[in-house]
């Protein structure tokens, strides 16, 4: 099977490693001249919205994905046309726009902080005098890893905020009071089955996902998994979803989805029976759902702006490289590695020794 794939980063890359097994053969779309993903198939470069490379690509797979929200839903909608796409076009059209998922989510009875549109400086101060302080003015669309943001936390803070993220859509939300920050890896396949993988409570450092440690039995599964799958029903959506809640009062709130594999599923590939990026193929591929179950207690750990020496990741015992193969820069991902023990107390000896080669 020939599977194209819009985007060619560490997400595509990924996929390649996991459905190369399964006799999978890869095709990125990518506007980057160096596409890390690049080395485990082909590389159209061509920006997006190129008709013509949109056309090669429709004609020489068998279907596609995508790997990131970035992707206009319009490029989506457009390879529809002419080849089977999963997630659909209108899932990606929510997933990434603020406003749009917001809504969803309240249509849909799922908890959510309070927010407001906003399209204009007027509408900003409109909504802050509704919503109060502090609060968090997001772009619609395109924000990431802390990008696209602005918390506002007095009233000088409102002044010129929304010229400050580029007079474009946003929303504005209200500041949550919560005791941890959670997500939920979930896969639903052609046929409607839907498989989820165990909560994983997230730390971020500057706006970025720092460590992901994969939970055992935790309380809020069973609610994570009801709201998740109302979602994934609403939209009829085919493959892996990430849904991030925070945890309020005993209960959780909806943050975002992102319809794709997510960082936070990372600690999948060697800590469950079938990872995040091999259930999402199956899923797009129409072929049986992998078991989501953990192999022992498991953790993931992102390197930000440069990778440790692999000699000395390697030493940790139960600890599994992944090096991207992207150049360092501040504030970029370059790699990970994931974490497996037998018990949770030997899990954080691993995290903290980890950690202890970050900036070293």
């Amino acid at each position: 099977m020939k599977v194209g794939v819009i985007g060619g980063g560490q997400l595509g890359r990924m996929l390649a490693i996991a459905g190369t097994p399964l006799g999978m053969q890869f095709t990125f779309l990518d506007p980057a001249e160096y596409a890390c993903a690049a080395a485990l198939g082909e590389h159209l470069h061509a920006d997006y919205s190129s008709p013509e490379h949109l056309q090669q690509l429709a004609q020489s797979v068998d279907l596609v994905t995508f790997e990131f929200e970035s992707v206009p839903a319009e490029t989506v909608a457009y390879l529809e046309q002419f080849v089977p796409v999963y997630p659909s076009a209108n899932a990606l059209r929510i997933a990434r726009d603020r406003w749009f998922e917001k809504s969803m989510f309240k249509d849909l009875g799922i908890p959510t902080t309070e927010f407001a549109d906003v399209l204009s400086q007027a509408d900003l101060e409109a909504a802050v005098s509704q919503i109060g302080l502090p609060a968090v003015l997001k772009t619609r669309t395109l924000g990431y890893d802390g990008k696209g943001q602005k918390v506002l936390r007095e009233a000088a803070d409102v002044v010129d905020a929304f010229a400050y993220l580029g007079n474009v859509p946003c929303i504005l939300e209200g500041f949550v009071a919560f005791s941890g920050e959670v997500s939920l890896v979930a896969v639903r396949g052609r046929d409607g089955e839907v498989q989820c993988y165990p909560l994983v409570h997230n730390i971020h450092n500057d706006g970025i996902l720092h460590l992901s440690v994969a939970s055992d039995a935790h309380t809020l599964q069973a609610l994570a998994q009801d709201y998740a799958s109302r979602v994934l029903q609403e939209l009829d959506y085919v493959g892996v979803l990430a849904f991030e809640f925070f945890e309020v009062d005993g209960g959780l709130k909806a943050n975002e989805i992102a319809p794709r594999v997510h960082n936070s599923g990372h600690w999948t590939i060697e800590g469950s029976e079938c990872s995040q990026f091999e259930n999402h193929l199956r899923a797009v591929a129409g072929l049986p759902l992998g078991s989501t179950a953990s192999v022992e207690h498991s953790a993931m750990l992102n390197f930000i702006g440069s990778v440790p020496e692999a000699s000395k990741v390697l030493s940790i015992a139960d600890c599994h490289l992944h090096d991207y193969s992207k150049a360092a820069k501040a504030g970029r991902k370059v790699g990970h590695a994931t974490l497996r023990s037998a018990t949770p107390e030997r899990l954080q000896q691993q995290i903290v020794a980890l950690e202890g080669l970050l900036n070293v």
